[in-house]
């Protein structure tokens, strides 16, 4: 029989002690196995891979004991079990994240959970960047250091590093993170990534991030004097975008900053580009009237994209829009670009750049307006998708008809986790 048992420093209850009792292999963490009341044949093994230890061990005729902390079943070894075809009885413990909130003081029941382990740091980033409350489950090459080199300077947030939670190492350590960039750390179990501001946050009904806003698409009156997309071309770019929380998603130029408020509402992290002061000024006001986190950076986006968070999905307006802008974007890797283009000459140009840059492409005319009044002139929405098969069909060059036919929604492919990102924050000027 496999049991898995959940310590969290407090006294194991009754029945996780019948099954240690019991136990013929125990295996865990070394500094888990201390101290453990176990019979005098039982085997250990002490390791930090305890799904791979068990991995060929007979547990249908000896009792076999996983010791694991806090609660298995929260990015744990639960998950693992049962894709081995495993089916333990389980006695968790309380959670590290839990136990982490604890020790800040804090309400953890409205915070934003995320794992940066086995490659997901730059996720995991984009979400600090983008939540005010974030509990980050941490491991090698992922910790409070890696963390703060990319949140730091522009991104205002607290670290809680919490080591050895409820062990004989345990340190909690409150530390901004410049100062995180540079200490020493032992192992570190989990990190609390709050903005002071809003750390308490509001009660609700809900664990964690919401699924997302009570609608969207908002009115053109929604972002003041309606300067960007109109909303029937907005759900239509939203819908290709895809914003979702631990993406980086860039608005360029959108006029009003409509489609980067929108993609923050979704929970994604959000740079806002654009070169017209006025307009800066505007966007900053959209971002306040609708409570979310969208940094600013003023400048041409040909130059200014090298120093911005690399990112997921790219909205170019009609303002920027054009074939060196499209490539400029595509070359960071993102899995998504949507451009509005400006006729279809320069749609055209736009697929082929897509095209090139290894999207699969594709661009439809929209037109909407209301009954009662005169219709509008159409909007050409062109976008690219990375691995998406196009099905043997060649972008149009510029002058040929633009093939409207829709292209197939796919997973995108995991972008490489950029070096060093400097993100915008209120004000990035470039020449």
């Amino acid at each position: 029989m496999l049991t898995v048992v959940g310590r969290d420093g407090s006294p194991l209850a009754e029945a996780a002690r019948a099954a240690l009792d019991s136990a013929a292999l125990v295996i865990g963490e070394a500094r888990l196995l201390d101290a453990l009341p176990l019979p005098p044949d039982a085997k250990r093994i002490a390791t930090d891979d305890v799904v791979g230890a068990l991995r060929g061990v007979d547990v249908t005729d000896q009792d076999v004991v996983l010791v694991v902390d806090g609660d298995p079943g929260h990015f744990g070894v639960l998950r693992p079990l049962l894709e081995d075809g495993q089916g333990p009885e389980t006695f968790p413990a309380a959670p590290l994240v839990a136990r982490a909130f604890a020790q800040a003081g804090l309400p953890w029941d409205d915070a934003l959970v995320v794992s940066a382990r086995d490659g997901h740091l730059r996720q995991a980033v984009n979400a600090c960047r983008a939540h005010p409350k974030v509990a980050v489950l941490t491991g090698p090459g992922a910790g409070p250091a890696e963390l703060a080199r990319a949140l730091f300077p522009v991104t205002p947030r607290s670290f809680v590093v919490c080591e050895d939670l409820d062990g004989p190492g345990e340190r909690v350590v409150y530390v901004r993170p410049a100062e995180a960039t540079t200490r020493p750390w032992n192992e570190p179990d989990v990190v609390l990534v709050l903005d002071n501001r809003r750390a308490l946050g509001e009660s609700c009904w809900i664990s964690g991030t919401a699924p997302g806003p009570a609608g969207w698409a908002l009115p053109s009156d929604a972002f003041g004097d309606g300067a960007g997309p109109r909303p029937e071309v907005r759900a239509f770019v939203l819908a290709r975008l895809g914003p979702r929380v631990g993406d980086m998603v860039w608005d360029v130029e959108s006029g009003d900053g409509s489609v980067g408020v929108e993609c923050a509402r979704f929970g994604a992290a959000v740079v806002a580009v654009d070169r017209d002061y006025a307009t800066c000024e505007r966007i900053r006001e959209n971002v306040r009237l609708h409570g979310v986190k969208v940094a600013m950076a003023s400048g041409d986006v040909r130059s200014t994209a090298d120093h911005l968070p690399r990112p997921d999905a790219v909205f170019l307006g009609p303002g920027v829009a054009g074939a060196e802008a499209v490539r400029v974007c595509a070359a960071l890797g993102p899995s998504r670009l949507v451009a509005v283009a400006p006729g279809d000459g320069a749609a055209g140009e736009m697929l082929d750049a897509l095209a090139e840059s290894g999207f699969a492409a594709a661009a439809v005319r929209l037109q909407a307006s209301p009954l009662d009044a005169p219709p509008e002139e159409p909007v050409i929405v062109v976008w690219g998708e990375r691995g998406v098969p196009s099905a043997g069909r060649r972008p149009p060059r510029a002058g040929r008809p633009i093939d409207t036919t829709p292209a197939l929604p796919a997973e995108p492919d995991e972008p490489d986790e950029p070096d060093g990102p400097d993100e915008s924050g209120e004000s990035s000027k470039s020449n």
